[in-house]
């Protein structure tokens, strides 16, 4: 896409939030999920995510389908991220759209500058990994690993990459299908906050797994039940 028209779709898109703001203050997630696929789409929803500076909103938005299909994915990803809120002493589980964003900080899965797996870590992600297990054909996930940025940015880009792609194993060895998973490393280009503390670097330092609908059962739902 041409920038131009992102910029166009980034504006647009913005406008129309600040306009559903107010009116989906007192809505659940289940009827903003609703009200957010049709407002934006899947296209648009992905601009959302690029525009805010996350990946892994982006792929969650990105996957949004509205109208009813989709309050009935919000539903059910609601009783999900309760499920997984319980479970996950070690990550913060978030609802975003018609999907559930996982975030673990880098320190509770790996030492400093490692790739290898915790203990703690494995504990951490099998419990996610037997949360979807049963029903793993319903999902994808993106698994988004990031960095602070002290040393070089291609650097902390490999590391990055290797600890998402270490996550994302350990969880196809829990039982969830490789082609469910995708992996992407973000290095240090999406912080969420100033790498100017040992805090903020420490909160920059996570792995992300987002989770969302897979695209047969997006298809299954609006076919169902109308999008």
């Amino acid at each position: 896409m041409k920038r131009p028209n992102v910029r166009l779709h980034a504006t647009a898109t913005a406008t129309l939030i600040a306009l559903m703001a107010g009116a989906c203050s007192s809505m659940s997630n289940t009827e903003r999920g609703a009200v957010i696929g049709v407002g934006t789409g899947g296209a648009v929803g992905a601009v959302i995510g690029d525009a805010a500076g996350s990946t892994a909103k982006g792929a969650i938005i990105g996957a949004v389908v509205g109208g009813t299909a989709g309050a009935l994915i919000g539903q059910r990803m609601d009783d999900k991220a309760e499920t997984l809120d319980d479970q996950l002493e070690g990550g913060t589980v978030e609802r975003v759209g018609e999907g559930i964003l996982v975030t673990f900080e880098s320190g509770i899965l790996f030492d400093f500058d490692s790739a290898t797996l915790r203990t703690e870590a494995r504990a951490n992600l099998g419990e996610l990994a037997d949360a979807l297990a049963e029903e793993e054909g319903d999902y994808e996930l993106l698994v988004a690993g990031h960095t602070d940025s002290v040393g070089t940015e291609s650097y902390n880009q490999s590391l990055s990459e290797r600890r998402a792609e270490a996550a994302a194993n350990f969880l196809v060895t829990r039982g969830l299908p490789p082609s469910r998973l995708r992996r992407v490393g973000l290095g240090e280009t999406e912080p969420v906050v100033e790498n100017d503390t040992e805090t903020g670097r420490q909160q920059n330092r996570r792995v992300e797994v987002a989770i969302f609908a897979s695209e047969a059962y997006r298809e299954e739902m609006v076919e169902r039940y109308g999008g």
